[in-house]
């Protein structure tokens, strides 16, 4: 159902992914928005190992959210921070994974990923308690499903 990588030689393993996956702080969602048209934003997210989700946080509502309501395929791409190999180009790895959003609705579940996520940004414990009483009732979580992922080792020349 899912393409192959053309280059082949460039793939990067299921294990890479998931490495990359989980260390970078941010990547692009892209859903199928308003008429019909490709929607992508930015989003932090939070690779979660033991049920193999990624959930990012939102706002309850807008056009992102009302695109995953209306079609829940979408896909999301995240690239490493890569190495300069000369003067302008750099080494980089990137992932895309293509899967099905599932929102979620239990408060406890919302509260410990939400936890889990700011800590991939900050360490101050304050802070975090202080984000998720005052964010935590107006926060949606969500996650992908993922069905398919690749990546591949890219070098801009």
């Amino acid at each position: 159902m899912f393409r192959q990588l053309t280059r082949q030689r460039l793939e990067l393993s299921h294990e890479e992914c998931i490495e990359i996956l989980k260390k970078e702080l941010r990547g692009v969602l892209a859903v199928l928005g308003d008429d019909a048209y490709p929607y992508a934003v930015p989003m932090n997210h939070f690779y979660n190992e033991e049920d193999g989700l990624i959930y990012f946080h939102s706002g309850k509502m807008g056009h992102k959210v009302d695109a995953m309501k209306n079609h829940d395929k979408v896909s999301f791409c995240v690239m490493d921070q890569g190495e300069k190999s000369d003067d302008w180009s750099y080494y980089f790895r990137s992932v895309i994974v293509f899967g099905r959003v599932e929102f979620i609705d239990d408060y406890k579940k919302i509260l410990s990923i939400s936890e889990k996520l700011c800590y991939k940004f900050t360490s101050d414990k304050a802070y975090i308690e202080k984000e998720l009483k005052t964010s935590g009732p107006a926060t949606l979580l969500f996650a992908i499903r993922p069905e398919h992922i690749c990546g591949k080792r890219v070098h801009e020349a």
